[in-house]
């Protein structure tokens, strides 16, 4: 189900913006999965909602097992912490 909807996201992030990807991936509810924090953090960064980016980060990190992807988000995490000052 997320998969099919990450595309949809990214498009209407670039057509509508991310405010209107964020509203379309919080009403999946998929509280379980890294990839959605991590969806979710990217459009809150993109929206200077730091602070909320920075949680959404951390809830992607404490979900993934892949240590590549969790050096990525670390990374993200890092640079949404230095800008919003979190």
């Amino acid at each position: 189900m997320l998969r099919a909807t990450y595309p949809r996201a990214v498009a209407v992030a670039e057509v509508h913006g991310p405010g209107a990807a964020l509203a379309l991936v919080d009403s999946l509810q998929l509280d379980r999965y890294h990839l959605f924090h991590a969806i979710r953090a990217d459009l809150l960064r993109r929206l200077d909602r730091d602070t909320e980016a920075a949680r959404a980060y951390e809830a992607a990190i404490a979900r993934t097992d892949n240590a590549i992807e969790r050096r990525f988000l670390e990374r993200r995490l890092t640079e949404v912490r230095a800008a919003g000052s979190c």
